[in-house]
This record gives structure tokens, sequence and C-alpha cells, in this order.
């Protein structure tokens, strides 16, 4: 057994026994993983404490490597990065729970990726330290799949149809699975579209409600097993009041 020093980003916890938790972590040096935290619960000293494992807090792990095992053992776990609005803010709050789920259900490989862990880690302090976050999510989870492998071809962006399964703009309708029109027009309008400049994006409740679906739906169709965030109809709900 090998111990490992890695940064990490908490995705979801589960309640073991009593007074344990099982945390699942995306890590900058290991990709996907799971630990196993004996007592953590009832423990009010240690290096390891419960309140550290909140959605999408960013940790400084100490773990012992097990070979044959899926979960291991955390040594230490401290913050590298304290959020300063994140857990206070309600909608802040209500945008972590929801991109924590999302990126729970598409993290899957036990194997590093540092370009994705950083584009993560600065984006979420990006989160922390704004305050016009509406279209956070929207342009959160579009960029994202820059690094997850099926970020839209825009070769020929001006092409007026969109074929979600391959990713590729066309002059040829698709009955299935098709942009067009104006969700065409919504979809095309946040690609290319930083943090910075996202808060020139004009869209109002229903054009971001509509695209958030899209984008679901695009996640769907490049994920098996996908399933669509419990947390979803409360961000709804959110941004539509």
């Amino acid at each position: 057994m090998k111990q490992i020093r890695t940064k990490a980003i908490v995705l979801s916890t589960l309640k073991y026994g009593d007074t344990g938790l099982i945390v699942h972590c995306y890590t900058q040096a290991l990709g996907r993983q799971s630990y196993l935290l004996r007592g953590v619960l009832k423990s009010k000293r240690g290096l390891v404490k419960k309140a550290y494992f909140q959605p999408l807090t960013q940790l400084d792990l100490l773990a012992s490597q097990a070979r044959k095992s899926s979960l291991n053992a955390l040594k230490e776990a401290r913050p590298f990065f304290v959020y300063q609005s994140i857990h206070s803010d309600f909608t802040k709050q209500s945008l972590t729970f929801f991109l924590a789920e999302m990126l729970s259900g598409v993290l899957r490989e036990e194997l590093p990726n540092e370009p994705l862990f950083l584009y993560i880690e600065a984006a979420l302090q990006w989160l922390d330290l704004h305050e016009n976050v509406t279209n956070f999510h929207l342009v959160f989870l579009i960029n994202l799949t820059k690094y997850l492998g099926f970020y839209p071809d825009d070769t020929f962006i001006e092409k007026p149809y969109f074929h979600m399964i391959d990713g590729q703009f066309s002059d040829k309708p698709i009955q299935k699975n098709g942009l067009f029109g104006k969700q065409l027009s919504l979809f095309k309008l946040i690609l290319g579209t930083n943090f910075d400049a996202m808060q020139t994006l004009s869209l109002n409740v229903s054009n971001r409600r509509d695209l958030l679906g899209t984008i679901i739906r695009y996640y769907e169709l490049h994920f098996s097993g996908f399933r669509e965030p419990k947390s979803l109809q409360i961000l709804k709900e959110l941004f539509d009041s």
C-alpha cells in the first residue's frame, strides 16, 4: 500500500454505518476515487473533518492507495481553496449541488486527466469570486465537453442544422436528435463563450431553461446510463422565480 498526496474535488458523500462516510472525489493525480472515512461523523479531532466534504469542496488529500480495493483510506484532508461565498449564497449553493450531480455522472475514469481537473478547479474558483452567475452552469457544462471529448465541431457553425450525436453542423436536416431554428440559435450563442464574457449573453428565463434542456440532452446522448440530476428541478425553480 502506498500513500499519495493529491488535490481533489468532492463529488458526493454517502453515509456508511452510524459514524462513517464514503466520499467520491475527482482527484488531480488519479482521476475519480472513493474513500472510506471511518468514524468521521463522531470525531471532533484529527486530520479529516466531516465539514470538508460538502459538494465541490476543493481539498488537499493524503490517501493510502490499496491495489485491490475500490475504497481507499484518507490520512489527511484540508481545503486548498477556501470558498468565500459558494456555501453561503443560495444561488451558488444550488448551482454546486446541480453541477456536483452532473460531474458525478460523467467523471467515471480512475485515470488522471490534469487539464480536466484544472478546468473544474479554476471554474469553481471563478464562481466563488463573482456575483453575476445566472449563466454559469450553461457555460461550464458546454465548455466541459472540450475535456470530455465531445465539444461541438464549429468548423461549419453557419450551417442551419446540428447533429447532436456526431457533434457536427450540417446542411442536412435530421428528424431525431437534431437542432435547428431557435434551439440552434441559442446553442450557437453559447459556443465559444467563457465565464467573463457570459454576462453579455442576452438570455431570458425561457431561453435559459431551453438551453439547459438542450445541453443535458447532449450529455445524455454521449454518456450511456446518464441520469438527469435530481437537483435539476430545484435549479429550474430558482431561475424561473
